[in-house]
């Protein structure tokens, strides 16, 4: 797969995000009419993904990834990609997703630290502010425990497993930010993942409806 560009609009506040995944990126399918139309477009997704693939695991590996829509739809995500390569010759994995969220009017005036001051008060990883070419973005490395569910593994149990993250916020002007996170369960593909993640959010472009681009100031 080559680069690809993404563009998210923002109704509200008329702001397009503009973004670039690198090469090999698979992009999960984010609109649909349907529950049907979504499983559909997932194992096509599988056929691509595993081509050597069985119908049974094509199947089980489309399953997996629908079962995280409920998450999407909770969280706004509004792009979800994943990539495997391999690092050392071991396979290693990574998600990327991009969502909106809100920003209370109170944390408005100042969002860089007022993000700063929440991730630090979740405890869950290094938080510092990050100067990007859009502009101040707040930045939170760490780790998190997940579970993948019984309904898909071998034993029938949940199994639980950890995951490192990069998660970035970048303010927007409109009163929202655009969270861009990567996670991976396989630490020996970290310092592939994060640099190609680095790319990504430097990447980020915010366009205001006269297509010139703008810089989100604090």
């Amino acid at each position: 797969m080559s680069s690809s560009h993404h563009n998210w609009n923002l109704d509200e506040g008329f702001l397009d995000v503009n973004w670039v995944m690198p090469t090999g990126f698979f992009e999960l399918p984010m609109e649909a009419e349907s529950v049907e139309e979504i499983t559909e477009q997932l194992i096509r997704l599988a056929q691509e993904v595993l081509p050597n693939g069985t119908p049974d695991m094509q199947y089980q590996w489309a399953a997996m990834c629908g079962a995280n829509y409920d998450a999407f739809v909770e969280g706004s995500v509004q792009y979800a990609g994943f990539v495997a390569t391999e690092v050392d010759d071991k396979r290693c994995t990574a998600t990327v997703h991009v969502s909106l969220m809100d920003l209370a009017e109170e944390t408005r005036k100042d969002p860089i630290q007022a993000t700063m001051a929440a991730l630090k008060a979740l405890n869950i990883g290094e938080v510092r502010e990050i100067s990007l070419p859009c502009g101040p973005a707040v930045s939170c490395i760490g780790s998190r425990r997940a579970a993948l569910t019984g309904a898909l593994t071998p034993s029938g149990n949940d199994e639980p497993f950890w995951t490192s993250f990069i998660q970035v916020q970048i303010p927007l002007s409109n009163g929202t930010a655009a969270v861009f996170e990567l996670a991976t369960p396989t630490q020996e593909g970290w310092d592939v993942f994060s640099s190609m993640f680095a790319g990504v959010v430097k990447s980020v472009r915010i366009f205001a409806p006269a297509e010139h681009a703008v810089e989100m100031s604090t």
